[in-house]
């Protein structure tokens, strides 16, 4: 997946705004044709992949296909089909380190010692 300027997409009667390009190869002929399967995809508020706003179906072809060597080749002829501008790899947030509950151990020691002062 790749990040993408915000590309503003109408949507059930509001305007929202892609920031992620999803695409994959669904058909390759190995000759002269492949197919790609794209999606523009919205961004959470923690910068988690949201929901689908746009999807379909590409085919290159042609001098095109036959310079196609590299995934970043792809992505990029996509973008260009699209007519957006990718401006990097998406990398999905961190979620937070979970906060270890105390264990009745270490609370049972610390009612020990209140109990002894």
């Amino acid at each position: 997946m790749k990040t993408i300027l915000a590309t503003p997409i109408w949507d059930n009667g509001q305007v929202l705004e892609a920031k992620i390009l999803n695409a994959y190869c669904i058909n390759d002929n190995l000759s002269t044709s492949g197919t790609f399967y794209y999606q523009l995809l919205s961004e959470t508020v923690d910068l988690a992949v949201g929901q689908q706003l746009s999807q379909g179906n590409l085919t290159m072809t042609g001098e095109e296909y036959q310079a196609w060597q590299t995934n970043e080749y792809a992505y990029d002829w996509v973008a260009a089909q699209l007519n957006l501008t990718i401006t990097g790899d998406y990398v999905p947030p961190v979620p937070p380190e979970p906060i270890p509950e105390p264990t009745p151990i270490v609370e049972e020691a610390i009612a020990e010692e209140v109990e002894i002062a």
